[in-house]
């Protein structure tokens, strides 16, 4: 070894195009431009960091002005005919300035003079200006090359007057392959697991798995163990992690409580765990998937592992998983106590639920929709009976209920009936083909028995919201209701179409609260009487809303009303089934409440602005307008 040490990312920097690692695209089209003397006055090489930008720049001027191997790439800044300048600290104007004066000098030896920019986004825009007309039209003898890790904070007109050449990422495995050739050269013992570490932390960039296995190499000496390297380079390393995936499969929260606490012992940092632990879980995933292994980086014997361990656990649980370690990995930077909010999210994936146990769940409410389901099926958009034969008998005896009866019941006070046919024919109609399917073996019912009556024994036959939870949807859809009340259809008109005899034996009660509601003036009878109900027994802000409220019109059993403000709407929408109830009380009749904002011209000017209001006037007024022109008033608020 040398009196003096030079480090690994020195000692091997690449001298020609072939030593360059990766960057095919890039090498290609230089060697071909110098094969061609198709030479650019100017090139920009972006990329991240070790990758090998200003290496490619000091090949690219050894190339061109034929300089020989035995100089160092370092020295080459020490010959006339290649000048090496940082951005970083040669920023300002004036340093542009010094630069254009060299460049007018021509090369003392060779074919042209480079100048090589390192972090060039680092110049003033002052600079970059000031470096504009000579980059677009410099001497013939003049190349400049720039090399970037943000592109985007150029100058457009700057990246317009170059060839732009994008770097890109070294991948992990050939970064294994030039660590392998390197520690063959040093003497190195190291085995294949630890080159992966040291590539896998490098992110892409050759230089710095160059500088970790220096590190590696002072730590361990000249035999590298995958134990020593991980203590050296603070490392998360693969048992670990699958010790933890192995918890949170087992659900054993001391395993994973234990496994915690000798991190922290072992000074590892939560951040990097969470980084490390949200590969290891897509890795997992991508494992699981079974033939995308290529996207895994890792050694044969570790791919190995993950397809084992990704076994024990559902695609849909590791991307749960995944999202919460992802989400802690985020919100662990803010919190006062890292270490309680990693156990937090440990526990989380111990316990939270499988895949299979929700599909269990899932299936169980599946079963219960079904079994709920099984009593009806629709057909031709009706809900019929699912056991016709057990309907049609029920029927039967309630048909011969109603014949056998001598004094047969009173209608219900709400019952509705069809303004176009009798009340007798459409109820029975409406049922005869849907309860047996057959109109020919369906028993007419008697003549003596109201349809009503005959409706009543066993269906419902008022949509009252009040019975809505104790009656089925099927019984709403096999009797056609009717709007009887609200069409201005009276009782009187009832006993005129069905059957007189049946109505007649209605007590007088019954036929006080059959009421008529035929339009606005039959509404207005009963709404004083209907506040004073809301008065006592709903809250005061609904009734103080309502006494605001206009009647406007009756469409059908849609009562409308206007208010002046949006909150009297949805208050009455809210209290839609009360209102309705309370107004059948006093009136009979079932009638649904719809409110539309109606505010009047008062309201309207008091919702302007002064300045509105102001214009407002002047239109009104014409001596005010005349002031305004003459002298120009203006209001002041």
């Amino acid at each position: 070894m040398a009196q003096h040490y030079r480090a690994l990312t020195r000692t091997y920097r690449p001298q020609t195009f072939d030593d360059i690692v990766s960057q095919e695209h890039v090498t290609s089209t230089l060697k071909n431009a110098i094969r061609q003397k198709r030479i650019s006055h100017a090139y920009m090489f972006c990329g991240p960091r070790g990758v090998g930008k200003t290496t490619m720049a000091r090949v690219l001027a050894r190339a061109v002005n034929e300089i020989p191997e035995n100089v160092d790439g370092e020295a080459l800044n020490q010959t006339l005919n290649i000048v090496e300048m940082d951005a970083a600290s040669n920023r300002k104007i004036e340093d542009v300035r010094q630069l254009k004066d060299v460049i007018r000098v021509p090369p003392q030896s060779g074919n042209y003079k480079i100048f090589i920019i390192d972090e060039v986004h680092m110049l003033t825009k002052e600079a970059f200006n000031a470096l504009l007309k000579t980059l677009e039209e410099p001497p013939a003898h003049a190349i400049f090359i720039f090399a970037t890790t943000e592109p985007h904070k150029v100058l457009p007109t700057i990246l317009s007057r170059v060839q732009r050449f994008d770097f890109k990422r070294i991948s992990v495995d050939e970064i294994v392959s030039r660590l392998k050739n390197i520690s063959e050269k040093e003497d190195i013992s190291i085995d294949e697991e630890s080159l992966h570490i040291i590539a896998k932390k490098a992110d892409g960039a050759l230089r710095d798995a160059l500088g970790l296995m220096d590190q590696a190499i002072a730590f361990c000496g000249t035999t590298i163990h995958y134990d020593e390297l991980l203590k050296a380079l603070n490392v998360i390393g693969h048992d670990s992690l699958f010790e933890f995936t192995q918890a949170v499969e087992k659900r054993d929260t001391a395993e994973g409580l234990r496994l915690i606490d000798q991190l922290m012992k072992e000074g590892a940092d939560i951040q990097e765990y969470l980084v490390s632990l949200t590969e290891h879980i897509r890795n997992l995933y991508v494992a699981s998937q079974g033939n995308q292994m290529h996207l895994v980086e890792a050694t044969p014997d570790t791919k190995q592992r993950y397809k084992e361990g990704a076994k024990p656990f559902s695609e849909e649980d590791l991307m749960r998983m995944l999202h919460m370690v992802s989400e802690a990995q985020v919100k662990i930077k803010d919190v006062q106590q890292p270490r309680v909010h990693f156990e937090i999210l440990m526990l989380k994936m111990i316990h939270m639920g499988r895949t299979p146990e929700l599909r269990k769940i899932l299936q169980g409410l599946d079963d219960i929709k079904k079994n709920g389901a099984s009593h009806s099926h629709s057909v031709n958009g009706s809900i019929l009976p699912q056991n016709r034969e057990q309907e049609k008998a029920t029927a039967n005896d309630h048909g011969n209920a109603a014949q056998s009866e001598p004094n047969p019941e009173p209608a219900r006070k709400q019952s509705p009936s069809s303004g176009d046919e009798t009340a007798g024919e459409s109820s029975y109609e409406s049922i005869k083909p849907q309860v047996n399917g057959d109109a020919e073996s369906e028993e007419e019912p008697p003549a003596d028995t109201d349809s009503s009556e005959y409706v009543k024994s066993g269906l419902p036959s008022s949509p009252n919201p009040e019975e809505s939870d104790s009656v089925s949807d099927n019984d709403f859809l096999m009797v056609k209701p009717s709007l009887g009340y609200a069409q201005g259809i009276s009782s009187a008109s009832v006993s005129e179409q069905g059957d007189a005899t049946s109505v007649a034996e209605q007590t007088e009660d019954d036929k006080d609260l059959r009421h008529t509601i035929s339009g606005i003036g039959d509404v207005e009878k009963h709404w004083k009487q209907f506040l004073n109900n809301i008065k006592e027994n709903a809250p005061q802000m609904l009734y103080f809303q309502l006494l605001r409220v206009e009647i406007k019109e009756l469409k059908g059993t849609d009562l409308i009303v206007s208010a002046d403000n949006e909150f009297a709407t949805r208050l009455l929408e809210e209290n839609q089934q009360m209102l309705s109830s309370m107004f059948r009380e006093v009136s009979g009749t079932f009638l649904r409440m719809k409110c539309i904002v109606e505010r009047s011209e008062k309201k309207k000017s008091e919702s302007l602005s002064p300045y509105e209001r102001f214009k407002e006037l002047q239109k009104k007024d014409p001596n005010l307008r005349t002031i305004v022109e003459l002298f120009g008033a203006e209001l002041e608020y």
